[in-house]
């Protein structure tokens, strides 16, 4: 695995899960979140989300953490292993609300500079409806996968938990 695609729900644990590959891997990281969102919470454009994504995927190896199913095919085409959280949206509402709290009034590492943690109904209704509404997107995009990418979904802490300790194994 030399170019990691890591999606799914938000507080799913993509950043959580790309910074501990980074680690393990010796691999560079790039939080969508913080590439894409200027300060005052101001989304890049697609077409500057392009440009950027472009650049940074042209690179031998890295781990890309986000999902933005506008530029989603733009990423995976560039992956040889794509990692799908497929988390309840239950857990994942509860841990954006945990992270609300933990960052209240601050920014996350993995956000844009001078974009403090907030969150709206907007947001909560996004994160509950992401199985209905981009799932699908996510699922048909691996069911037409390149033959040669590999594709894991991990849809439980457990299964991430175990992932790592395989991949931390395999580099022993």
């Amino acid at each position: 695995m030399k170019r990691i695609a890591i999606i799914g729900s938000s507080g799913s644990g993509k950043s959580t899960l790309a910074r501990t590959l980074g680690e393990i891997l010796q691999m560079e990281v790039f939080h969508l979140d913080q590439l894409f969102w200027k300060p005052g919470w101001v989304l890049a454009t697609k077409e500057e989300q392009k440009r950027i994504q472009d650049k940074l995927t042209s690179k031998e190896k890295w781990i890309f953490d986000g999902t933005y199913t506008s530029t989603l095919d733009l990423r995976l085409r560039q992956a040889d292993a794509v990692i799908y959280l497929d988390l309840s949206r239950i857990l994942c509402t509860y841990r954006v609300l945990k992270r609300r709290l933990q960052y209240h009034n601050k920014t996350r590492p993995d956000m844009g500079e001078g974009c403090k943690e907030k969150i709206d109904w907007e947001f909560l209704k996004y994160v509950w409806h992401f199985p209905k509404t981009k799932k699908p997107v996510i699922l048909k995009y691996l069911k037409e996968k390149p033959h040669n990418q590999q594709v894991i979904i991990l849809s439980s802490p457990g299964e991430i938990e175990h992932f790592i300790y395989q991949i931390k194994e395999s580099v022993a």
